[in-house]
C-alpha cells in the first residue's frame, strides 16, 4: 500500500512528484502480465443530499450550508482538477460510460451537469455511443428539469423512487411522496429512451400485496430497466442503531419470486441479482463493474480500479467534501492507493462476476486478472458440488440456488489466511 497523506499547500513541484510516483509505481514490472486492458468507465460522485436516509451507508452528506443548493461551481472546479491529476493513469484510453452518482446528483443544475460533461469531453476521449447516466430523486424534481439534463448530454436517467407508498416512503426517510414519484417517473419516460427505476422491497411493515402494488405501478410506465433491491440494515446507519421491524425471511423470498414473475411478464429479463431490463437496455456502466472492467472514480470518497501492464491498482479519494475539494485543487485528491494482491484477485473477480445471471467466460477471467483458470479450480469444484454453479468448457454461471445464496457462493473464493 502507498498511502498519500494530506498536505498543506504543496508546491507545483511536490504535486508533480506525487503524480509521477503514482504513475511510476503503477507502471513498474511485476508478476502479472496483461495482454490488453479492459474497458474503462468514469464514475463522478456528487455527495450532497437534501436529507440522509436512515438506511444509507453511502458517502452522502446533508446540505446544511447557506442557500438551497451545495457549492456547485467550486465542486466542479475540484472535479476537473481531480480528473486532470488522474489523466497520466489513463492516457490513450477511451471511456465507454460515465455515471453521475451520489448523494443526489439531481441537486446539481442542468447547467452544472452540462459544464461537467463538457469538461470531461475536453479531457477524455469518449466512445461515440458512450452511456452517460445521472441519478435523480423525485424530491428534486421540477417540470422540464429532466429534459434539460437530456439536452446537457445525459443519455440515461436513474430515478430513485424506492416506493410509491407514502407510508413506506416515510419509513424510509425519503423527502418525496407518491405524487412526486409519479410525476418524476412520468417526466423521465417522456424525456429519455432509456431510464431506470430504483425500487426497494422487504420494507418496514410491507406485505406481499403492497409490494405487488409498487411493482405494478413501476411497470405501468414500461421502464426499459428496473433495479429492485432488498432493504438491508447496514452498519453505521440510523437503521443499525434503531432497527425497524422488517418482513420475515419467507415473506421476503415470496416478494422476490413475485418481482421476478411480474418483470418477466413485462419483458424485463433478470440479468443481474437486482437488475431487470428489456433487450438492449442493460446498464453498460454497471455491467463493466460486474465484468471486472476498469473505472476511474472522481469526487469525494470515490473509488477507482485501474489495470496496468503488470498489476491492478485501487484508489480512494478523500471522503469529506470540503477536504476533498481542498486536496483536489492542490492536485492531490487521493488518500489511499494500493495494489490488489495476487491472492485477492480471484475473490475480487468472482465477487462481481457471479452477480450476473449469465456468469462469465473462462477466457475473461484470465484476461481480467492475469491469472490462470487453475487459480479458481478448488472454489469452482466446491461450488459445483453444492449446486451453486453450472459450468461447461467455456463458461461458469450461478444456478438459481447460487443466486439465492450468493454471499455463500462468493465466499468460496476468499483467499485463505
Amino acid at each position: 500500500m502507498i498511502p498519500i497523506q494530506a498536505q498543506d499547500g504543496p508546491s507545483g513541484a511536490e504535486t508533480a512528484a506525487a503524480q509521477a510516483l503514482d504513475v511510476m509505481h503503477a507502471m513498474r514490472p511485476g508478476l502479472l502480465q496483461f495482454a490488453s486492458l479492459p474497458p474503462l468507465s468514469l464514475y463522478v460522485h456528487l455527495p450532497w443530499c437534501l436529507k440522509k436516509c436512515p438506511y444509507c451507508d453511502f458517502n452522502s452528506h446533508e446540505w446544511r450550508g447557506e442557500g438551497d443548493h451545495p457549492p456547485e461551481g467550486a465542486y466542479i472546479d475540484a472535479l476537473m482538477a481531480d480528473l486532470e491529476a488522474s489523466l497520466p493513469l489513463v492516457w490513450g484510453r477511451s471511456v465507454h460510460s460515465i455515471f453521475f452518482g451520489g448523494g443526489t446528483p439531481s441537486l446539481f443544475s442542468p447547467a452544472g451537469i452540462d459544464r461537467l460533461i463538457s469538461g470531461i469531453r475536453a479531457r477524455l476521449r469518449l466512445e461515440a455511443d458512450c452511456e452517460i447516466t445521472l441519478e435523480a430523486n423525485p424530491g428534486t424534481f421540477e417540470k422540464n428539469r429532466f429534459k434539460a439534463y437530456r439536452a446537457a448530454g445525459v443519455s440515461r436517467l436513474s430515478v430513485g423512487v424506492q416506493s410509491f407508498n407514502d407510508q413506506h416512503l416515510q419509513a424510509l426517510g425519503r423527502v418525496h411522496d407518491r405524487a412526486q414519484a409519479l410525476a418524476a417517473v412520468e417526466e423521465a419516460a417522456v424525456s429519455f429512451d432509456t431510464f431506470n427505476l430504483d425500487i426497494m422491497y422487504a420494507l418496514p411493515g410491507q406485505n406481499l400485496a403492497e409490494l405487488t402494488q409498487d411493482v405494478q405501478t413501476a411497470l405501468s410506465f414500461q421502464p426499459p430497466h428496473v433495479s429492485i433491491y432488498h432493504l438491508t440494515v447496514e452498519p453505521n446507519t440510523v437503521f443499525a442503531k434503531h432497527p425497524p421491524a422488517l418482513p420475515e425471511e419467507d415473506t421476503a423470498y415470496a416478494m422476490m419470486d413475485r418481482i421476478t414473475e411480474m418483470t418477466a411478464q413485462q419483458g424485463c429479463a433478470r440479468y443481474e441479482v437486482s437488475a431487470y431490463a428489456r433487450a438492449e437496455h442493460q446498464c453498460w456502466h454497471n455491467l463493466n463493474y460486474w465484468q471486472f472492467g476498469d473505472y476511474l472514480g472522481i469526487g469525494a470518497g470515490a473509488h477507482s480500479k485501474l489495470t496496468f501492464a503488470h498489476r491492478v491498482m485501487r484508489q480512494v479519494r478523500f471522503r469529506q467534501p470540503q477536504l476533498y475539494m481542498q486536496q483536489a485543487l492542490q492536485g492531490l485528491p487521493v488518500t489511499r492507493s494500493e495494489e490488489v494482491s495476487r491472492q485477492d484477485l480471484p475473490f475480487e473477480f468472482m465477487l462481481n462476476a457471479l452477480r450476473l445471471k449469465q456468469g462469465f467466460a473462462l477466457q475473461d477471467y484470465t484476461e481480467r486478472t492475469g491469472l490462470a483458470i487453475t487459480s479458481l479450480q478448488a472454489g469452482l469444484a466446491q461450488a459445483e458440488r453444492k449446486g451453486l454453479i453450472g459450468r461447461d468448457l467455456h463458461r461458469v454461471w450461478p444456478t438459481e440456488l447460487g443466486f439465492d445464496f450468493l454471499s455463500d457462493l462468493q465466499a468460496l473464493f476468499l483467499a485463505a489466511d
